[in-house]
């Protein structure tokens, strides 16, 4: 038997890993018993899992395998089961240490999405492309609400928070019609094109750049920004972007030296970050990377303190900083918010922040669970590929032993623990569980 538990970690949370569609194939076709735990705030229906051939119950303690979302607070964990979600621990996140700590003392064992790869370490299953449009819709809420209250009235201001919306489609239509409008009329009389900026280019950043196509801006190579970046109206598209890959966020220590991206990867403190050159031609900067602290920042303090402090205010308005890593590639972003409330004002001056879009800083849209905003979409996706993993989880022996553990490659490298023990490959998060143990 396998569960389907309730998502609990807060009120936007609305995904689930198995559709009512594909749980119906998982019973019919594959003859499995599936237990869902009810909801009152689920994108799909309790009934449509009955329907589909489940049963509800808020007892899951009789399932040897259970499947989530997000994570599950330690006082929920049921002792022996094997659990699948996305845990965020890989990094020895401190908040989730507890969480780790209680798997183990439970003898549980855990299976991580996120480190669901193929041989090449290339994750299988992610919400990214969602978190891409979601991010997207919100950041170009953000700049249409920011340019109100400086008294520039633009199409923009008519886009709504992602969750308003009830499905894709019709946000798409939405702004399409807004796209439409800003080719009639522009922007603002005698204004510069407004220039997007992306950093990055994968599923994350493709899914943001997918939402900004349906306005129709017109892209540009990286090499032409600070020229098209001046162009008046009359002589340039009112939207453009413009993608940033890893050659344009940093250059080699050792002049003369050319990039190498894969020296980056291996080598990161012999290259320096320079990014900070195109952000006088960026209006809105859309932050897409995967980073690490030995990875140089975007956006730092200092920039901020140098650009909005004692001169005219520059052009960069907002910030969508999807990837929101806390004081990360965007060190700007001090906190993450919520689909309601999702932007904040840095403000230089004070090292501070402000929620909502006014002061003197840039605007923070820095939404931490941006595919919750468009639930139906994001779990029918995810759930179409974790269908085709649910049979050989089911299947494995989670009483074996970790070397007998019967799983295929891209699954049992995702085990972090077994049977109360972190596996081999995640031994090292051992110093993070006694670190948050003190």
């Amino acid at each position: 038997m396998i569960g389907i538990r309730r998502e609990d970690k807060n009120r936007w949370e609305r995904r689930v890993p198995l559709t009512p569609e594909n749980v119906s194939v998982l019973v019919s076709g594959q003859h499995l018993e599936v237990r869902v735990q009810p909801s009152p705030i689920r994108v799909f229906p309790d009934s449509a899992y009955v329907d589909a051939g489940a049963t509800l119950a808020e007892d899951l303690s009789g399932c040897r395998l259970i499947f989530g979302v997000k994570e599950v607070p330690p006082a929920l964990l049921v002792p022996g089961a094997a659990y699948v979600f996305f845990a965020h621990v890989a990094k020895g996140q401190e908040h989730n240490m507890p969480m780790l700590r209680r798997l183990m003392e439970l003898g549980c064992s855990l299976v991580d999405y996120e480190k669901i790869t193929d041989d090449r370490k290339r994750r299988l299953i992610f919400f990214g492309r969602h978190a891409g449009w979601a991010g997207m819709i919100e950041t170009l809420r953000a700049i249409g609400q920011r340019l109100s209250v400086t008294g520039v009235a633009t199409p923009l201001s008519e886009v709504r928070h992602a969750y308003q919306y009830p499905d894709l489609k019709v946000a798409k239509e939405h702004l399409e019609g807004v796209g439409q409008k800003i080719a009639r009329s522009g922007l603002s009389a005698g204004r510069r094109p407004m220039v997007f900026g992306f950093s990055g280019y994968g599923n994350v950043s493709t899914g943001a750049q997918e939402v900004l196509e349906w306005l129709k801006p017109v892209e540009i190579p990286v090499a032409d920004l600070p020229s098209v970046g001046v162009k008046t109206p009359a002589s340039a598209a009112p939207l453009v972007k413009v993608v940033f890959h890893e050659e344009h966020l940093v250059e080699r220590r050792e002049p003369g030296r050319p990039f190498d991206l894969q020296e980056y990867y291996d080598n990161p403190e012999r290259y320096a970050g320079c990014f900070e050159k195109h952000l006088p031609y960026l209006d809105v900067l859309v932050n897409a990377i995967y980073w690490e602290p030995r990875y140089p920042r975007l956006v730092t303090r200092e920039w901020a303190r140098r650009s909005y402090l004692g001169g005219p205010a520059p052009r960069l308005k907002v910030i969508g900083d999807i990837s929101c890593d806390i004081e990360g590639s965007i060190e700007l972003t001090l906190k993450a918010t919520e689909p309601d409330n999702p932007c904040f004002v840095y403000l230089p001056a004070e090292d501070a922040i402000r929620d909502g879009i006014e002061g003197n800083g840039p605007v923070i849209m820095a939404v931490d669970n941006l595919p919750c905003e468009i639930p139906r979409e994001s779990s029918q996706y995810f759930s179409s590929v974790l269908r085709e993993m649910v049979l050989p989880l089911s299947g494995a022996d989670w009483r074996a032993d970790f070397e007998s553990l019967d799983l295929p490659s891209h699954l049992k490298r995702a085990v972090i623990v077994h049977k109360g023990e972190l596996a081999p490959s995640y031994r090292y998060l051992q110093k993070s569980l006694e670190a948050g143990s003190h």
